[in-house]
């Protein structure tokens, strides 16, 4: 008989597109928070609170109205030396117990690979299912406007 250790492990959603533009043109605007508001359709603000020894915000607070679904939050930021990933997990959310995430950057031809990864739980239940399907609109809405937004400068 096998031995119950706790729930099983969840993995995050995950998906990717490829962008017409350099590794360091996407990283840009991935790092440019005050612009989201302009692109990420449900992000009506963006803060920087504090920035890294490295030069890259490492946290930032954000407003989301997405319809029924309002939230500000705060996420700290973490950056890869190479400037081709960055990570975040949350801080503080008034909707959401927990989220991480990251962008993973890789060139492609004249482009860039873009691998997003996000898991997020929130302070009310949700079925798996759902939680699932929600992170895979999030990052299917998320993909297509940074690339829009890049492909456009």
């Amino acid at each position: 008989m096998s031995e119950d250790n706790g729930p099983p492990e969840v993995w995050p959603t995950s998906d990717s597109t490829v962008v017409d533009a350099p590794v360091d043109v996407v990283m840009d605007v991935i790092a440019d928070f005050a612009g989201y508001p302009e692109w990420a359709e449900s992000i009506t603000a963006a803060e920087v609170l504090s920035v890294g020894a490295d030069d890259r915000p490492d946290r930032v607070r954000f407003e989301l109205d997405a319809g029924a679904i309002t939230d500000e939050y705060v996420l700290q930021y973490s950056w890869s030396a190479d400037g081709r990933s960055v990570e975040w997990r949350l801080e503080s959310s008034t909707l959401m117990r927990s989220q991480t995430g990251s962008y993973r950057l890789a060139p492609v031809g004249d482009g860039t690979q873009v691998d997003y990864r996000l898991e997020l739980e929130l302070m009310v239940p949700v079925i798996g299912r759902l939680r699932s399907r929600a992170e895979r609109r999030i990052i299917g809405a998320a993909l297509s406007e940074l690339k829009r937004r890049v492909e456009a400068r």
